[in-house]
Formats: structure tokens, C-alpha cells, sequence
């Protein structure tokens, strides 16, 4: 017996679903005589890495978890007054273990399939209706990415909504969060948009045509101000009026849309949601009906089921990108589901009585910094506030006080070299206010002072009006309760803890524990974004090594870690290019070519990003049109500026001719941006930077093990070759930026590494992996594509294979001969899937009516032949139907899903109640129940409604 000095236990083991006996067996079954044969026959030759990833060795799981630990201490958690839209907040354990730690809720994919998806739409239908009643607007959304971002969303609304074409300048105000205007103005600037930023916007409505004014509430220096007349001024100059608001403060303040805003935006942040420095955070958006077509982001709506039963769902889906393409308004498609839901979940928990508490708790945290100063003699700019105190002093006094801050481990912010704030949050306790008179020389208690003093909020700011009325967030309070309502919620939705989601494009694989865990550990959670960089070593380490890893993954020479969505890494490389592009004296150059088959975000990001989109056809086999492409670039030679491809391809094949068509684009002139959606099946394998690709973006959430989240959070990171590297984004910063001679393209999110902290997933996963493992985890994933491939293939026409017959690591099969042969749809048999226990595959993307299965490399052998037994039990009941055994009208495929209450009662149809609910062997014994019964989407969209119901119509 030999000595084991190394544990035997590793995670490549745990995270690849089938075993090396199941491998074996798939490889038979698909007829490849070993994996590398397999890869040969799928891969291009000529694009195959010759070496391997230069990695570090895989560790265990435990090394892992203790090194995160050991950089976890090198983070310094100070106690951060820095405020500037971020603070400091108790996410109630209940909800922490509940939601955020709770894999039947991070693992849920986006609510295409509301029927399965009914919890998480309930959450964030109560998220919409937290939004509309605290901002007092009747419409919003369920969320985006961050405050910043839904700035820009907003100018982009406005900008979209113009009354005056003339009208190009676009008013921000001075008192606006600095990372807010940095973001707009990149965002400006794409679309030629002019951002003027003025102490006095309403002395900008006379100068000049404007389309918008944005403004603060409360100041980023504290200050509450009304902002009635110019509401009315901007909507006589026929602009529309945006208010970025903090959300606890209006527990207390006249809400916007009480006084004239056109649209609210913001960010949950600070309702239990972790600092986590910078993200994930739920942004919100608040407007009114007239703006609802171009509202940015998802609206969860209320509809009917077949049989009138209340059911929610995802409204007005036609403006979904996919669809939309290069007429989108926005290319929003990861929102913030996750946190939304626990930012619902921190209001449900806490009611209107116990956030209006909360509320007035900061307030007067606030107002006793405010009074202990005054006592002092020290200068307190604004006599209203909510949580931030702003002082001014001498440069020499200012200085005194940062270094007495620092001495006791306090974060202040500096608003110049005069001028510092303090922002106090739900954390902040009276010994927290007493060591802040320490830094001020304040000799006084705060308990004393507290005797005589009382919140002093002016009376038109003083909030009258009722909120968070509905039932929801009057019954829960008790964490008995709380515990039951979040578990009814979770048992109506169908998540990777149930089964495997196969959906193509999208690479729901598995999301480790492991990686998981550093994420809620506070000393990661509680920094601020703009807590100076020495005290988050932790943090600078794992972005070093995960920019490393990704560099060698992707064979690129500089990364960002910025772009917090997979859009925002569209939309970041292209103004990467597009800054290069004008650095070489070359702005005409403002064409984009984008294949049939790519992602509808592709068109939507180049249209934001301020280029024009040309559209490249396919030839019958799914791949790029050579041909065509050469004709569109030699048309467009003078003013191409890029080429925007998936690798490989939407239609789910690896492209023989890669190389040609980079070469092509730049022989033009033009730069090749490579969309990293399907990058699952390129690790270790090929790269995008050996190519000619010039950029690529990364959705974290797919390939690198960060959860989808019921729809968010996701990172898109962008790789890009060694000439683009010096215009990649800089981040956002509090202080003015230094400058860059205009090179860098601006901030494209908040903060400077987008989503921190579930960077350190994809960290994790890397470490854990090891490059033999990153490989591994590639090869297993174009098995089970091809397996898939292999299985349904005498049962579906599989749409497109590569040159050797092999498919990448997913496959499209054809649904649409079955709406001939048997009146059925693909929506049929999407719904259908449920009853059998499964999400759907991705449905009519990128071909209508057909289905792109993925099934990952997490997915053992039995889960994926539980899902091929599903597909081919369907098509029997298909061709019963062609046969006449079953009714054309009045089969399971046209009623599906089939509810729970298809067990009781009367029963009318003409096959069994057994066929319905219990298709496959397994749904006897692990069946899932769909919540509600086949949604009438038309219905929805026809009575919008997007705020709670009254909870008894739940169980009409």
C-alpha cells in the first residue's frame, strides 16, 4: 500500500458531474474513442492551444477556504462615514441564511419560465411595489445594475424621449454623487449627448435646449432641498426630470414623485445588502406610464392562469434585446434579482412602522453629530439633513481631523480641502457618535446633548403620505413567519437545487460552497467602495490573481474587472475600440457588423456604444457568411470599426474559418470583438486572443461559477490585446480623477471593480480548478453537448453541426415541423418540460421555434439522460398526437403544466390525470408542482399591472 502525503479529495471531481466510468459510457454512446479524439473532432486544429494554462496547481477545497481567510485578515474594516450612496446595514440572519446563502435561491435562473418561477416573481413584484410607494411613482422596475448605471439609464430615457430634437445638453447638478456623474457622462458620450454640470441647473435651463436635469436627494454633501420650482421649470423647458434618491431617507422625506420627478432612481443598497466594496447591489428605476416602452430592465406584471388563478410574470417581454435587437432602448439583461429580493425581503421583514424606525435611527445618529459639532463651535454647512453631515474649516483643520480619524480607525470623506462629510447608517451607534466628537474635539456626550435635542427635517420636506400599505409587509414580522413566507416562496420555484437547467447560451453550472462562503464573511462584506485601497489588500490580491487567470485564459495582454453585467462588457470593449479607434485619428470609423446568429445585446450595446450596425447574414450552416462579410467590410472599408462575434457561434459549432474572418475585419481596419457568452467551451482549449480577436468579455456568471441569481448578479470583465490596454475603463473615484489626457475610456459602472465581491467566486473557482481541471471542465462540457446531440438526434433534427458532425457544448433542435404535423408549438413543449420536472432549454433563440440545450459540465450522467428520457417521452406524446392516439386540441402538451389541482377534482380532458402530472417514473417519487397553470401573457400586458395585488387574489 503506497503513502498518500497529499489529501486525495479534490474539487475538479466534485464540480465535474459524470465519473470516469460515466465518461467512458458517453464517449461510446457518441462515438469518439477518447476525449481527445472528441476535441479534435470539434475544436478547429488550427486555433488549438499547443500548451497548457500557465496556472497554479488546483487546491482543495480547505486550502482554498483558508487561504480566502488568510487574505480576508489582510482587509482592514474601518468604520466608514464615507456615505456617497453606500452605507453600512444589518442584513437580518434570517434573510442571510434564507436567501442569500440558500442555494434554492442563488441558483434560480432568469423568470422566462414564470410558471416555475412564481417565489422569486412574488419577491420582486413586493421589490416594485417597496420602489413605487417609498418614491411615490407608479411604475418600476425589478432592478438594474447600480445608482450610477440607472443615472445613465435615465439620461438615456430622456435623451430617447425628447420633446426638441434640438435639445442636446443634459443638466447634472453639482450636488450629485461624484461616480453618478462619471457614469453619465461616459454614457453621454457615446451618444454625442452634452453633460453640463452646474451649482445652478436651473440657470442652465435658460441658456441652453436641454432634455433632462438630474439631481440628488438628499446633496452627496447632506443638504435637503426643494426642488419644486425646479421640477416646474424643467417641465416648461419640456425636459423630463430625474431624482436620484436615497430609499431609507424617504421613509422620512417628501418622496419625488410628489414633487414633479419624471423619473427616480437609486440603489437598495442599504436594505441588507452588504457593502461588499461595491456589489452586488440592487439599483432601482421609478416613472411614470408614459415612459413604460422604454423603461430599461424587466417589470414583473400580474396576469391570469388558464385557469384564472392570479400568476405573475415577466410584462411587456417584447422589449427584451433579443427581440429589440439595434432598436433597443437599453441592453440591460442581468438585472440585481438577488439582492432586489433581499432588499423586498429587509421591508417585508421590517414593515413601514420598522423602516420608518430605522429611518429616524440614522436621522438621528445624524442630528447628534450636527449638535455636538455646533456645541463645538465648528461650522456645519446645512441645519437639514438626513444622515450626512457636512463641515467646513481650515485646509490645516480638515487635515487635523482626518489623521485623529484615522488614528481610531474612521473613514471621513472629503469633499475638498476644506469642506469633509460624515454619513451615519443603520450600524452607527451613540459610542460610534461619541468617538466622532473625539476626532472633532467635542467635549460633550452625546447622551447628554440627546436630552434636549430632536430631528429637524424642514416642513416641506417632511414626508406626509402612507407607504408599504399593502399586506405583505404587515404580516411577517415574527422570524417564524419571516422563515415560512421565504420557504412558501422558494417551494414554487424550480432552481439547480431541483434539477438540471439546460439552458443554451446561458451555463447554469454548478456553484460551489465553497466559493461561496467568503462572500457573507464581513470582512470582505463591510468595505466601502471608496475606502482607501491600503485597507482592502485582501480585495487587491484576488483581483491580481483573477486578472492574471483571465489574461491566460483568454490570451489577452490587460483586463478590467469594471463592467458588472455581460451587456456592460459589450458595451465597455466597444468604447474601448471606439476610443482607440479615435486615438489613431480615425472617428469616421462608426460601422459594426453583427452576424444573424449573434446575441440581441450585441445590437443594442453597439447602438449605445454610438456606432452603427450593419447585419452579416449566415450561410445553411449556421456559420458566418464569408462571403457576405467580405462584401459588407470591402462596402464599409472606410468606416468600419469592428466586427462583433459569440465563439463559438450562437448556433452552438466551432467556425473552421476564426482566423480568416479576424484577419478579414482587421485587414479592413476594423477591431474584432469577440463576445465571451460561450467561453465555457474554450477554456484551455483555444483563446480568443490567438485568433485575432482584439477584445472579448467574460460573463462571469456562466463560465467562472458566479450564480445567476433568479436573474443577477453576473460580472462581464473585458480582455483586451496589448494596443487596447491603454484605454481600458478607469474607475469611478470620489475626489477629482487625475488626468489621463482624455485616453482611458470613463467609468462604465460605480465602482472601480464593478461587483467586488463575487469576484471572489470566480477567484475561488479558478484556484480550486487549476488549469488541468479549467481544461477538464471545457472537454466534459463539450460531451455532454455532444451527447445530448447524439441522444435526440433520432427523435429531433439537430439545426446545426460542425464540420466533423459534432456540435460544441450546446445544440439546437428543431420544434418547428411539429407545428404542421400536430398543432405543436415550441411554447408547448417548453411547458410541457415542467410536468417531467425541468426548465426549458433556451426557447427561440437564436431560431424561432427551436430549443438550445446546454447541459454544463456539472450535470452527472443520470441527470442528463433523465432530461433526454424527458425530450424523447415528449415526442411520443407528439407523434400520439400525428397519430391520432391523442386529441389535437385536448392533449398535455397544450394544457402543460399541470398544477397540483389536476389531482383533485373534476377531471374533463380526454388522457389520464397519471399522464399529466406523472409522465416519467422519477416525477413519482421528486415531483415538482408548478405553482400556477399556463400564463396568459396577452392578458398581462393588456391590464398592466406591476405593484402587489391584494393577497387574496393569490389564491383566486
Amino acid at each position: 500500500m503506497t503513502l498518500r502525503l497529499t489529501h486525495p479529495d479534490r474539487f475538479v471531481s466534485r464540480h465535474l458531474g459524470p465519473s470516469k466510468a460515466e465518461q467512458a459510457t458517453m464517449l461510446r454512446t457518441i462515438g469518439a474513442a477518447s476525449m481527445e479524439e472528441l476535441v479534435a473532432q470539434t475544436v478547429p486544429d488550427a486555433i488549438r492551444m499547443r500548451a497548457g494554462l500557465r496556472l497554479p496547481d488546483a487546491m482543495t477545497e480547505v486550502e482554498l477556504l483558508a487561504r480566502a481567510n488568510e487574505l480576508a485578515e489582510k482587509n482592514q474594516v474601518w468604520r466608514s462615514y464615507i456615505g456617497a450612496g453606500y452605507s453600512d446595514c444589518v442584513t437580518p440572519a434570517v434573510i442571510l441564511r434564507n436567501i442569500l446563502e440558500n442555494p434554492a435561491w442563488y441558483t434560480q435562473y432568469t423568470p422566462y419560465q414564470a410558471e416555475i418561477s412564481q417565489g422569486r416573481l412574488e419577491a420582486l413584484l413586493n421589490f416594485q411595489t417597496l420602489v413605487c410607494d417609498l418614491t411615490g411613482m407608479p411604475i418600476a422596475n425589478a432592478s438594474l445594475l447600480d445608482e450610477a448605471t440607472a443615472a445613465a439609464e435615465a439620461m438615456q430615457l430622456a435623451h430617447a424621449s425628447r420633446a426638441n430634437s434640438d435639445a442636446n445638453a443634459f443638466v447634472v447638478s453639482e450636488s450629485c454623487h461624484p461616480q453618478v456623474m462619471d457614469v453619465v457622462r461616459t454614457r453621454a458620450e457615446a451618444i454625442g449627448a452634452q453633460i453640463v454640470v452646474s451649482a445652478s441647473p436651473s440657470a442652465e435651463l435658460d441658456k441652453q435646449a436641454c432634455f433632462g436635469v438630474l439631481v440628488q436627494y438628499p446633496c452627496t454633501d447632506g443638504e435637503i432641498c426643494d426642488y419644486r420650482a425646479l421640477a416646474d421649470k424643467t417641465h416648461a423647458a419640456k425636459a423630463l426630470f430625474i431624482v436620484a434618491a436615497d430609499i431609507l431617507s424617504l421613509t422620512l422625506l417628501t418622496p419625488p414623485g410628489e414633487f414633479g420627478a419624471d423619473v427616480c432612481v437609486g440603489s437598495t443598497q442599504r436594505f441588507g445588502v452588504p457593502l461588499g466594496y461595491g456589489g452586488p447591489h440592487a439599483a432601482f428605476f421609478a416613472t411614470t406610464p408614459e415612459h413604460v416602452r422604454k423603461l430599461p430592465g424587466r417589470i414583473i406584471g400580474v396576469s391570469v392562469d388558464a385557469h384564472g388563478k392570479r400568476a405573475l410574470r415577466m410584462a411587456l417581454q417584447t422589449r427584451e434585446q433579443h427581440i429589440r435587437r439595434e432598436r433597443a432602448t437599453s441592453n440591460i439583461c442581468t438585472a440585481q434579482a438577488l439582492l432586489a429580493i433581499t432588499a423586498s425581503m429587509y421591508a417585508v421583514y421590517h414593515g413601514p412602522e420598522g423602516i420608518r424606525a430605522i429611518g429616524e435611527y440614522v436621522a438621528t445618529m445624524a442630528r447628534m453629530l450636527q449638535v455636538g459639532l455646533q456645541t463645538a463651535g465648528i461650522k456645519v454647512v446645512h441645519n437639514h439633513v438626513f444622515d450626512t453631515v457636512c463641515v467646513e474649516a481650515t485646509e490645516a483643520q480638515i487635515a487635523a481631523w482626518h489623521k485623529a480619524a484615522a488614528g481610531k480607525k474612521i473613514n471621513l470623506r472629503k469633499l475638498s480641502a476644506t469642506r469633509l462629510a460624515v454619513a451615519l447608517d443603520e450600524r452607527s451607534h451613540l459610542e460610534d457618535v461619541a468617538d466622532l466628537y473625539g476626532v472633532f474635539g467635542v467635549s460633550e456626550s452625546p447622551v447628554k446633548l440627546s436630552a434636549s435635542a430632536k430631528l429637524d427635517i424642514p416642513a416641506f420636506a417632511l414626508r406626509a403620505s402612507k407607504y408599504l400599505t399593502h399586506e405583505v409587509f404587515s404580516r411577517y414580522h415574527s422570524e417564524t413567519e419571516m422563515l415560512r413566507y421565504m420557504k412558501e416562496l422558494e417551494s414554487r420555484d424550480l432552481s439547480l437545487a431541483h434539477s438540471m437547467i439546460p439552458l443554451g447560451s446561458c451555463t447554469m453550472k454548478l456553484n460551489a460552497t465553497a466559493e461561496m462562503i467568503p462572500v457573507t464573511d464581513r470582512r470582505w462584506g463591510a468595505l466601502h467602495p471608496f475606502a482607501p485601497v491600503e485597507q482592502a489588500a485582501g480585495y487587491t490580491e484576488v483581483f491580481a490573481e483573477l486578472e492574471r487567470d483571465l489574461k491566460e485564459v483568454t490570451g489577452f495582454d490587460g483586463v478590467s474587472l469594471q463592467p458588472n453585467s455581460g451587456a456592460q462588457g459589450e458595451y465597455a470593449g466597444l468604447l474601448v475600440i471606439r476610443k482607440y479607434l479615435e486615438s489613431k485619428g480615425q472617428k469616421q470609423r462608426r460601422v459594426c457588423l453583427i452576424p444573424q446568429s449573434a446575441h440581441g445585446t450585441n445590437p443594442a450595446s453597439a447602438v449605445l456604444a454610438g456606432f452603427d450596425v450593419v447585419v452579416v447574414a449566415c450561410d445553411k450552416l449556421g456559420n458566418v457568411d464569408v462571403e457576405d462579410l467580405r462584401a459588407k467590410c470591402s462596402d464599409h472599408a472606410d468606416t468600419l470599426a469592428a466586427l462583433m462575434i459569440t465563439y463559438p457561434s450562437t448556433h452552438g459549432v466551432f467556425e473552421e474559418a476564426i482566423i480568416d474572418i479576424c484577419a478579414l475585419v482587421h485587414a479592413h481596419g476594423g477591431q474584432v470583438y469577440m463576445d465571451g457568452a460561450n467561453m465555457n467551451a474554450q477554456v484551455g482549449l483555444c483563446r480568443p486572443g490567438d485568433m485575432g480577436a482584439d477584445v472579448c468579455h467574460l460573463n462571469l456568471h456562466k463560465t467562472f461559477a458566479i450564480p445567476h441569481g433568479g436573474g443577477g448578479p453576473g460580472m462581464g470583465p473585458i480582455g483586451v490585446a496589448k494596443h487596447l490596454v491603454p484605454f481600458l475603463p478607469r474607475g469611478a473615484v470620489l475626489e477629482a480623477p487625475g488626468s489621463d489626457g482624455g485616453i482611458k475610456v470613463g467609468p462604465v459602472s460605480a465602482t472601480p471593480w464593478g461587483s467586488a465581491s463575487v469576484l471572489l467566486i470566480s477567484w475561488a473557482y479558478c484556484r480550486m480548478m487549476g488549469p488541468e481541471g479549467l481544461k477538464s471542465a471545457t472537454e466534459h462540457a463539450l460531451l455532454g453537448g455532444n451527447y445530448i446531440a447524439t441522444r435526440l438526434a433520432p427523435h429531433f433534427e439537430v439545426v446545426y453541426k460542425g464540420t466533423h458532425g459534432r456540435v460544441a457544448h450546446e445544440c439546437i433542435i428543431d420544434m418547428r415541423p411539429f407545428k404542421k404535423s400536430a398543432g405543436v408549438e415550441v411554447e408547448d413543449i417548453a411547458k410541457r418540460l415542467m410536468d417531467y420536472g425541468f426548465h426549458a432549454p433556451t426557447m427561440s433563440f437564436p431560431i424561432a421555434g427551436t430549443l438550445m440545450i446546454e447541459p454544463t459540465e456539472s450535470e452527472s450522467l443520470a441527470e442528463i439522460e433523465r432530461f433526454c428520457v424527458a425530450m424523447i417521452g415528449i415526442r411520443e406524446e407528439i407523434r400520439a398526437i400525428e397519430e391520432g392516439r391523442l386529441s389535437a386540441t385536448d392533449n398535455p402538451l397544450k394544457h402543460a403544466p399541470h398544477t397540483i389541482a389536476s389531482l383533485t377534482g373534476e377531471w374533463t380532458h380526454p388522457y389520464s390525470r397519471e399522464l399529466a402530472v406523472y409522465p416519467a417514473p422519477w416525477t413519482v417519487t421528486r415531483k415538482f408542482f408548478p405553482y400556477v397553470a399556463r400564463i396568459n401573457n396577452a392578458h398581462g400586458d393588456r391590464n398592466l399591472i406591476c405593484t402587489c395585488p391584494p393577497l387574496e387574489s393569490y389564491s383566486a
